[in-house]
């Protein structure tokens, strides 16, 4: 005796697990109408969409009124009719004009009109268009700026010329022909000739092929306005539905945003770090100083006590000026106050191996530009004095444009890689954060290139 079980019918996969990848038909199947209905809801789809095709082209004469006249003249030029050739250049330019001024205006509510009659035939869709701000000039300026509107303005040309054309020969030229040739016995009882050049009828019973053919095209009409319906809504699909880009390109400018806060909030953490370390242990590191020095003079001389305190007030100048450095090197003061064409030099004073230095620089920089530039000529002096084993550098800082260009060139000995730990992937990532690049080129041997190039837009 075998036992049965019931199967449970499938549904939709559980929240958060993919399903099985559907093809465009199973999808379809899916919708709340039946495919049996399929043919009657194409033919309403494609009805509307004569019904839409012809309202539009009669809202958009006043636009295509010069690009109508202009094909009504050449169409007269074939005849033998002249016209000034700068009569048929104003139409085109003024049809044109029109035409991109205000076709993407109708597109956008004419696409989401389209949207919505696609449900007859397809699964919902939705637009790509970006939010806009108040006021009229910021919607404007938000669609004509947009692909989403060029998308659905190239689809309202497609819907007026060819989609209009095609449903109107679909929807009534196939009907029109099938019920003329179901007609033709009767036609030729009334004693008149069917001509289907080259062929001639005038027999009731020779025309019993042409009421199949009509018999047929009329059945086969549903399932050809199916095809075309579908192949509208692919269309339709193609060019009006959010595809994800304008998504991507609003997180691409939060990200950019987000990386624009990150500097400052980096620049203002440096800054903070350099005032608390020069107003704070600074001050009172050169504090004890002072007062270990004028221990040491109470100090009988030449005691273990004054040698003591000459010991630690030796040490607590050196830690004063390890410490000043480091203020120095987070962000030097001449860079606030003069900028990089004096902060740069001072720079390559501090550089254990001879730089020459050539800064050409007709403006001041943003601060954010600045204190990357630094910190890329700063790391590159450093790398070329730890790793380099040159024995001059040159480093110079031009604008290309509105991009600082910053340029290292060592003698050195060569072959620097960034996977080897020496800074310059930091260095590459700290100059990406500001929307710049860094380009090396270091062959065995040497020489050693680096160049970062930082945008720094005028500013004001």
């Amino acid at each position: 005796m075998s036992e049965q079980t019931d199967t449970p019918a499938p549904g939709p996969p559980a929240p958060g697990r993919a399903g099985p990848a559907r093809t465009p038909l199973e999808a379809l199947r899916t919708r709340r109408f039946p495919l049996s209905s399929w043919p009657w809801r194409s033919l309403g789809y494609l009805a509307s969409s004569v019904v839409v095709g012809t309202v539009l082209t009669t809202l958009l004469l006043p636009i295509t009124f010069p690009l109508l006249a202009l094909g009504t003249a050449v169409e007269e030029m074939a005849t033998g009719r002249d016209h000034p050739t700068w009569l048929l250049i104003t139409l085109l330019a003024a049809g044109l004009a029109l035409l991109l001024a205000f076709g993407p205006l109708v597109a956008v509510p004419v696409a989401r009109l389209e949207r919505w009659r696609l449900r007859l035939v397809h699964p919902p869709i939705t637009g790509g268009h970006r939010p806009t701000g108040r006021g009229v000039l910021a919607w404007v300026r938000a669609r004509y700026t947009e692909p989403a509107t060029w998308r659905a303005f190239a689809y309202l040309l497609l819907l007026v010329t060819v989609v209009d054309a095609v449903s109107w020969s679909v929807l009534y030229l196939f009907p029109a022909l099938g019920a003329y040739l179901l007609a033709t016995p009767a036609i030729t009882a009334l004693g008149r000739t069917v001509t289907l050049f080259p062929w001639a009828f005038d027999a009731p019973g020779a025309t019993l092929p042409l009421v199949l053919a009509g018999a047929v095209l009329l059945l086969v009409t549903p399932y050809v306005a199916a095809v075309t319906a579908h192949a509208h809504a692919v269309l339709a699909r193609l060019l009006l539905e959010d595809h994800g880009t304008e998504e991507l390109r609003s997180e691409l400018v939060e990200v950019t945003r987000s990386r624009a806060r990150l500097v400052d909030a980096f620049e203002t953490e440096r800054r903070r770090i350099e005032r608390d370390l020069h107003d704070g242990a600074q001050q009172q590191l050169i504090s004890l100083a002072m007062q270990i020095g004028l221990a040491r003079m109470d100090a009988p001389p030449g005691s273990d006590m004054e040698r003591t305190l000459a010991s630690v007030h030796g040490q607590a100048k050196e830690i004063i000026g390890s410490l000043r450095e480091i203020v120095h090197g987070i962000h030097p003061k001449v860079l606030s106050d003069r900028g990089l064409p004096a902060a740069l030099p001072e720079l390559a004073d501090r550089c254990p191996v001879p730089v020459r230095v050539r800064v050409d620089l007709p403006r001041r920089l943003p601060a954010h530009v600045e204190s990357t530039a630094y910190y890329v000529a700063a790391e590159s002096l450093g790398n070329v004095a730890k790793h380099a084993w040159a024995r001059s550098v040159r480093l110079n800082a031009s604008l290309d444009g509105d991009t600082l260009v910053l340029e290292t060139v060592d003698d050195g000995r060569g072959g620097a890689d960034p996977e080897r730990g020496t800074g310059l992937t930091g260095l590459a990532d700290r100059v990406a954060v500001v929307g710049g690049r860094v380009l090396l080129s270091s062959p065995a041997g040497g020489p050693t290139r680096l160049r970062a190039e930082i945008p720094c837009p005028p500013s004001g």
